[in-house]
């Protein structure tokens, strides 16, 4: 599955705020889940494992760094029983270049997917992502989204972040 998506990321000191905006939008919370991100090492892109009591894929993506509404090329493979076995593949191929550990309370309004993580060894943050799928919606739509909801939130330009917790994390050692 290949998709676009527009993605905000930010830190974010108040999520019961967000928590409870996104009630009373009578979002669709699809639940809590405590996720596992394996990083591989990779010549271009990013490349890693998610696995969790909810979403478990293979995701391939290439975004660049920079604060606010970032642009993603996504691959997603959704993954079966397998997944440790193509684990220890990719580990061996590859080398596990960061390990992200966060619990993830995932919700959705139509085509935009929000996440409110607590992120090991980094905090709590908030994510924006509006998706389109096939194309339908366009690059500009779905940027309009992610600054409705960035508004709506109140989130400053200095709780937004250039980067991914991976990278996060990695410049923390």
């Amino acid at each position: 599955m290949s998709h676009q998506n527009i993605e905000i990321k930010a830190h974010c000191a108040n999520t019961a705020s967000i928590r409870n905006y996104l009630q009373q939008q009578k979002a669709r919370f699809i639940g809590v889940d405590d996720q596992t991100d394996t990083y591989f090492n990779t010549n271009n892109g990013r490349l890693k494992m998610r696995q969790g009591p909810i979403e478990n894929a293979l995701i391939y993506y290439n975004r660049e760094n920079k604060a606010g509404p970032k642009l993603s090329e996504v691959k997603l493979l959704p993954l079966d029983n397998n997944a440790d076995q193509l684990k220890e593949i990719l580990i061996k191929a590859h080398g596990v270049k960061v390990v992200v550990k966060k619990k993830r309370e995932i919700y959705f309004i139509d085509n935009v997917k929000f996440h409110i993580d607590e992120v090991e060894g980094l905090g709590s943050f908030v994510e924006i992502e509006a998706i389109d799928t096939d194309g339908n919606l366009g690059l500009e739509k779905i940027k309009e989204q992610c600054y409705f909801y960035l508004q709506q939130f109140q989130i400053g330009e200095d709780d937004l972040l250039t980067h991914s917790y991976s990278d996060l994390l990695m410049n923390q050692s």
